[in-house]
C-alpha cells in the first residue's frame, strides 16, 4: 500500500491504517528502537508506541516521508524509555555514538539554548546537504539511527576501521563547519 493511501487511513481514523504502516513499515522503526535500546522487548513496546504517536498526531499532521515521520517518533520513544529505565547504567553502542558527537554539540537547557539548538539543528541539515551520499549516509546511519560500525560497514561492503576514520573526519569537519558559523 503507498503512503498516500496509509495516510488516507489515518485521516479516515480506520484502524487499518496501524496495520498496513506496521506492515509496510515495521521492521526499520523497530530496528531504530533496537538500535537505541538493546532490548526486543523494549524496542516491541517502543514501535507499539510509535503506532500510538502517529494515531495521534495523524491528522492534522500529513508528514511526506512517511517512513521518516515514524522513524523520528520512535526514535524519541526509544530515548525517553532510554533516559528513564538507564539514567545509572551505561549502554556502551548508543552512549559511544554520542560522546563522540560531544565536541560538536551542547545540549539546550534553558530557553535560549533551545534556540541555539535550533540554529543548530539548521546548521547541521546544511552541512549534511554539502556532503557526499555516502559521508551524509554513512554519518546519519551512525548518529540519528544509531547503527553499529560493523553494520554499516556489511552494508556498504568496507571495514568498519575505514568508517570509524571517515566518521572521526566528517565530525572534524562537522565541527570546523560550525565554528565557521559561529555555532561552537
Amino acid at each position: 500500500m503507498e503512503d498516500k493511501q496509509i495516510l488516507e487511513l489515518y485521516w479516515a481514523r480506520s484502524e487499518q491504517a496501524i496495520a498496513e504502516t506496521g506492515r509496510k513499515y515495521g521492521a526499520p522503526v523497530r530496528r531504530v528502537a533496537l538500535n537505541i535500546l538493546r532490548d526486543e522487548q523494549d524496542a516491541d513496546e517502543c514501535v507499539n508506541d510509535t503506532w500510538l504517536g502517529a494515531w495521534n498526531s495523524i491528522p492534522p499532521q500529513r508528514p511526506d516521508p512517511l517512513l521518516t515521520y515514524l522513524c523520528k517518533i520512535a526514535r524519541n520513544a526509544a530515548l525517553s524509555r532510554r533516559r528513564a529505565s538507564l539514567a545509572q547504567k551505561r549502554n556502551s553502542s548508543f552512549d559511544v555514538a554520542l560522546e563522540e558527537l560531544e565536541a560538536c554539540l551542547a545540549a539546550p537547557d534553558s530557553p535560549e539554548g533551545e534556540l541555539e539548538a535550533r540554529d543548530l539543528a539548521t546548521a547541521i541539515n546544511g552541512f549534511l546537504a554539502e556532503l557526499p551520499y555516502e559521508d551524509r549516509y554513512v554519518f546519519l546511519r551512525r548518529y540519528w539511527y544509531g547503527d553499529e560500525l560493523s553494520r554499516i560497514a556489511d552494508q556498504m561492503g568496507g571495514h568498519s576501521h575505514r568508517l570509524s576514520v571517515r566518521l572521526s573526519r566528517t565530525r572534524k569537519k562537522l565541527k570546523n563547519y560550525l565554528e565557521k558559523e559561529g555555532l561552537l
